[in-house]
């Protein structure tokens, strides 16, 4: 492949956006995709936020929304290409709304990056583009995808595996400051999120940082422990029973944290460089 030929992403969650950022900086042309409706838990470090906002920048890198009708569109691939270069004249990201990927066979990519991290495979195989990549459990190298890249904490984060697959969802967060599964908060039902906090404040254990507006009333959401609101579902998301709707951090003095990309992020997205740049002519 050539550094011009186009990469699409698909997600831009906040580990996504540590793959786009490392991308862009490199010098790459990007076409992200996400869902209708993204459900970003650490928004302020999230490239999806410009499916709600038309735009979002984190750090230097901004993402734009693209206004497309997929199903409308009869010259799809001309007038995709069209708005891709019209947001990359102005040194930004371009991000559709196509979570089925409609886009893809149309532009023909060299480098599908499958970023969503749903823990399972949504559809994505080799035949979308000569290369391949997929981030987390829920693929094998070799057979839906050509590599696969592990995001579990420890020794093998980053790890670029060409044959298998990353180590399979535990469902039980890293450890920060000495706390893992409690730093993690989830809705105890289902209804519309309405939230008490933002992302930044420092909250004390049992602080109601949102509530959830149910058929039968408002639930609390209470804070687990106290420390940083490092992330939280925005306000007015459907939720169900279940679903993840909040991240605090023990330590209350790493606020910058909330707005700057992890380095769980950024030591996946080196490795998708790392892939990618060997394949360079």
């Amino acid at each position: 492949m050539k550094k011009k030929d186009l990469i699409v992403v698909r997600g831009a969650g906040d580990l996504a956006t540590g793959t786009i950022h490392r991308l862009k900086k490199a010098g790459f042309r990007l076409l992200v995709l996400e869902a209708e409706h993204p459900a970003a838990i650490r928004r302020q470090v999230a490239l999806s936020e410009a499916v709600y906002a038309g735009s979002a920048r984190v750090e230097d890198v901004e993402a734009v929304r693209m206004d497309v009708d997929l199903a409308e569109k009869k010259n799809r691939k001309e007038f995709l290409e069209q708005e891709m270069e019209r947001i990359w004249k102005k040194d930004g990201v371009p991000v559709l709304v196509d979570p089925a990927g409609l886009s893809i066979a149309a532009l023909r990519p060299a480098v599908v990056v499958d970023a969503i991290l749903a823990k399972k495979n949504l559809g994505t195989t080799k035949e979308m583009a000569p290369l391949v990549i997929a981030l987390g459990p829920g693929f094998t190298a070799g057979e839906d995808v050509d590599v696969v890249i592990e995001t579990k904490r420890g020794h093998n984060l980053g790890r670029v595996i060409r044959s298998g697959s990353a180590v399979p969802n535990t469902g039980i967060p890293g450890i920060i400051g000495g706390y893992g599964k409690e730093r993690v908060m989830h809705a105890q039902a289902e209804g519309i999120l309405r939230n008490a906090a933002s992302i930044g404040d420092i909250v004390e254990a049992r602080a109601v940082i949102a509530e959830i507006e149910t058929e039968n009333g408002t639930v609390p959401v209470e804070a687990s422990l106290s420390g940083l609101l490092r992330g939280l579902i925005r306000d007015g998301y459907p939720v169900t029973k279940g679903f993840k709707i909040a991240d605090i951090d023990p330590r209350k003095e790493e606020l910058q944290n909330c707005f700057t990309i992890s380095d769980k992020a950024r030591c996946i997205a080196g490795s998708v460089l790392e892939v990618i740049c060997g394949e360079l002519e």
